[in-house]
């Protein structure tokens, strides 16, 4: 017999919240094909050595970015949604994102010399200090892609991050080749920030220098835990530095950049989906419809186990995708990338569930999440790297997203009483063990590799539908968003 929730028509509100996530989800897509072509560019320009230096001097910037921009990026959204003068949340907004990354900038800019000291490499000292300009612009982008977030233009975020990857791939490209080498891949990452930036200062008009009427104690009360949250989950993945500092060489730190690089799918999944679920649930939640809002997160909790035999796919096949992406050269990169694909499947479910927990507003239980996985993860690194190194530091990010991840499920759980049902958790576990006999026992090196990912996704999906994993009600919204792309 089948559910009247799972039969009842689509609401506009979910409609939008799934075309926003396909639209976000598609300009991901692009940080596939870009994203892949500049490292494997890069790699094969700079080898192992001056690419782990790029790596890591990169990899230092994006973490300062993203844990600059993700203090406030939750409560913009949120309070953009709900909010009727939503023009003074956002104008607080860029003005607090501008502030910050400045003086984030200055801070790097001189520490850079320290931090070349501590990784062993004089020469990043350089390319740490040229990148620090790209900090007040990716603040600055991120703020507007927060407050498009909160308008529902999720179109419009989506094509900021079209713009910045491909502009950024162009630059990158034309640099190096030209023979400005790691400086030249420095300048392109920049110049695709600022395109982004530009884009999306066209598509909305938030005034700077407005004095805003919207409380700053109020944005930063909500704000503080999400970002102490943000932040843990931020020292968590410093696990390329962990493994420089205590004694890999930049040739390993090129292998473990390469394996983060190959284990992007789920991140780019849950940031396509956390932003459209955060600015949903918040509607809802604002319009008394709790219980669609319930029935959106059950679902979004299903959909945390969909993941997993993808994930398992991966770590079966990681070597020959290793080596068709990045060469032989890499190969190194392979048991790597098969734990840190689980990690990222980790943190999808903590992305996800932490949308929730914010929309519940219950923002102090994120930071209680992700708090403990910062001890953790340090101890871990400090007891396995010099023992196992690249792939001790895997081990260690691998088991502690995980244990996040159980732990955000449980949260979850506690606040709103919704939780993964068992069948779906069997029905995970059937379509992993499918995927990976698939992925171990049938060898195929070259183009053949994908026909061999192909026909495993295509198992793996089918699988679950032949289970009945997949309600009525959630077959309907898929053939809602392929007529809407059809008309």
């Amino acid at each position: 017999m089948t559910n009247d929730s799972d039969t009842k028509p689509l609401s506009r509100t979910i409609h939008n919240m799934l075309t926003g996530t396909v639209s976000i989800f598609v300009a991901q897509l692009i940080v596939i094909p870009t994203g892949f072509i500049t490292s494997v560019f890069l790699a094969r320009q700079l080898g192992p050595m001056d690419f782990g230096l790029f790596a890591l001097s990169s990899r230092l910037i994006v973490w300062v970015e993203w844990t600059g921009t993700s203090m406030l990026s939750g409560a913009t959204a949120k309070f953009v949604s709900q909010e009727k003068d939503w023009q003074a949340v956002g104008s607080l907004a860029v003005q607090m994102y501008l502030i910050m990354s400045l003086c984030s900038a200055g801070l790097i800019w001189l520490l850079a010399p320290h931090l070349a000291r501590l990784f062993d490499e004089p020469a990043i000292a350089e390319h740490i200090r040229l990148f620090t300009m790209e900090i007040p612009l990716f603040s600055l982008l991120a703020a507007y892609r927060n407050i498009l977030s909160g308008r529902g233009f999720f179109k419009e975020r989506a094509r900021l991050i079209e713009c910045y990857w491909i502009t950024r791939l162009i630059l990158i490209v034309l640099l190096v080749q030209t023979g400005f080498s790691v400086k030249g891949a420095i300048i392109g990452s920049i110049g695709g920030t600022a395109a982004g930036l530009l884009l999306g200062m066209t598509y909305i008009r938030v005034p700077l220098f407005r004095k805003s009427e919207f409380s700053v104690r109020r944005l930063w009360n909500f704000a503080a835990p999400l970002f102490l949250s943000s932040l843990g989950q931020r020292i968590f993945r410093l696990d390329l530095f962990a493994l420089k500092s205590l004694g890999g060489t930049a040739a390993q730190a090129g292998f473990y950049s390469a394996a983060l690089n190959l284990s992007l799918p789920p991140s780019l999944i849950s940031q396509s989906l956390a932003p459209p679920l955060l600015s949903t649930l918040s509607r809802l939640f604002s319009e008394n419809e709790e219980a669609e809002a319930k029935e959106i997160g059950k679902t979004i909790i299903r959909s945390d186990f969909w993941l997993i035999p993808f994930a398992v796919m991966t770590a079966g096949a990681s070597a020959e995708i290793v080596e068709f992406v990045f060469g032989t050269e890499f190969l190194s990169a392979g048991p790597i990338l098969s734990l840190l694909i689980f990690a990222a499947t980790g943190l999808f479910v903590i992305k996800n569930s932490n949308a929730i927990l914010t929309a519940l507003d219950k923002p102090g239980w994120t930071f209680m999440v992700t708090g403990p996985m910062v001890p953790l993860a340090l101890i871990g690194h400090l007891i396995l790297i010099p023992r196992m190194g690249a792939t001790g530091a895997a081990l260690v990010t691998t088991l502690v997203s995980c244990f996040g991840a159980l732990a955000s499920l449980f949260a979850v759980y506690r606040i709103w009483r919704i939780y993964p049902p068992l069948k779906t958790v069997l029905k995970s576990a059937v379509c992993s063990l499918l995927a990976f006999a698939l992925a171990s026992l049938w060898p195929a090196f070259g183009w053949m590799l994908i026909l061999k990912l192909v026909v495993i996704v295509l198992v793996i999906l089918l699988t679950f539908f032949l289970l009945g994993e997949f309600t009525a009600r959630e077959l309907n919204w898929l053939r809602s968003l392929r007529r809407k792309r059809e008309t």
